[in-house]
C-alpha cells in the first residue's frame, strides 16, 4: 500500500537526495517536462503525449485559484503555496501509474526538493528539463499571449531555479533545439528511462 504523502515542510533539507525513482517493473514512464516560464514545457508535453498516445496534463491548470490570482498579480509563489499544487501533481502521477502508467506533464518543478517531492514513491516519473538563457526565455515570453504568469517573474524564477543534479533522471534540452529534433530525442531517452534496470542519470541532449 501507498505511503500518504508527507507535507512538503517535512522533505528532506536542501542538498539530501531521494531514492533514485527509477520506474517499476511494467509500469509506462510518466514524462515531467520542467523549467522557468517561457521554455516550452507545454508545447513539448503536448507534442510528446501526441506521439506517444499519453494522456497530457498542464500542471498550471492544478494550481489552485489563489496561486494563480498570485501569478497574475506578479507575486511569487512560498512553499506553502506551491504545497497543494505538487500535492495535485503527485495525484495525477499516482492515478496514472495505477492504470499502467504512460504520461506527460508540464511543471516547472525549479527546486529540487519539489522534483524529489514529486517522486517520492512514484517510481515512473523522468524528468526533462528545458533550459535557455534570461535573454531568449526573456524574448519568448514578451511574445506570448493569454497566459497567466507575469513575465516580470522570469529572474525570480532563474534565482529559484536548481538545475537537476546528475544522480536525477533526466534529460536536458536546451530551448534553441527545434520541436522536432526534441519530440524525438525525448521519445527515444523515455524509452530508455523505461528500462529495467538501467535507467540514466542526468542526460545531455544534443542540438
Amino acid at each position: 500500500m501507498m505511503a500518504p504523502p508527507r507535507a512538503l515542510h517535512s522533505l528532506p533539507p536542501e542538498g539530501a537526495s531521494a531514492s533514485s525513482g527509477r520506474p517499476g517493473t511494467g509500469i509506462k514512464p510518466v514524462a515531467v517536462v520542467m523549467g522557468v516560464s517561457g521554455s516550452g514545457k507545454t508545447t513539448l508535453a503536448r507534442r510528446l503525449a501526441e506521439a506517444l498516445s499519453w494522456p497530457f496534463q498542464e500542471g498550471d491548470d492544478l494550481h489552485p485559484p489563489g496561486n494563480i490570482a498570485k501569478l497574475n498579480a506578479g507575486t511569487a509563489l512560498t512553499d506553502a503555496d506551491r504545497a497543494p499544487w505538487l500535492d495535485a501533481i503527485r495525484a495525477w502521477i499516482a492515478t496514472r501509474e495505477a492504470a499502467g502508467g504512460g504520461g506527460t506533464l508540464s511543471c516547472s518543478a525549479l527546486r529540487r526538493r519539489y522534483r524529489d517531492y514529486i517522486r517520492e514513491h512514484h517510481p515512473s516519473v523522468c524528468l526533462i528539463y528545458l533550459r535557455g538563457t534570461y535573454e531568449a526565455l526573456s524574448e519568448r515570453l514578451d511574445g506570448r499571449k493569454g497566459h497567466f504568469m507575469a513575465s516580470s517573474l522570469l529572474a525570480s524564477q532563474l534565482a529559484t531555479l536548481e538545475e537537476p543534479d546528475e544522480d536525477e533522471p533526466v534529460l536536458v534540452l536546451d530551448i534553441g533545439i527545434p520541436l522536432d529534433t526534441k519530440v524525438r530525442q525525448a521519445v527515444e531517452w523515455l524509452a530508455r528511462c523505461a528500462q529495467r534496470p538501467g535507467v540514466p542519470h542526468r542526460t545531455e541532449g544534443k542540438a
